[in-house]
């Protein structure tokens, strides 16, 4: 991909609540959902990509959704430029990979 987007991400336990924080995140803001990956213990990240403002916004609606329903984000991050090697890693968790 010669655009390289940025990239948001939250961490939390469970699928009930990485799938609110997704649906937040995609309805919050024009960012794809690009994937998501079972971390260890039953801990998931989720990723999505779109702009800088779009993932910001993103991130921020799926954290609330998450702490709305009561549970904890373990993590949450935005990278803004990301370096294209960290396509090697985002291609690992596509939802593409699934099919």
């Amino acid at each position: 991909m010669a655009n390289y987007k940025a990239l948001g991400l939250i961490e939390t336990f469970g699928i009930v609540f990485v799938l609110e924080a997704a649906d937040a995140m995609c309805k919050a803001a024009d960012v794809e959902l690009v994937g998501f990956e079972n971390v260890a213990s039953g801990y998931i990240s989720v990723l999505v990509r779109g702009d800088v403002g779009a993932c910001k916004t993103a991130v921020s609606s799926g954290v609330k959704a998450v702490e709305d329903m009561g549970a904890e984000v373990y993590s949450s991050v935005v990278i803004a430029s990301p370096h294209p090697d960290l396509e090697k890693i985002i291609k690992r968790y596509s939802l593409d990979n699934l099919v």
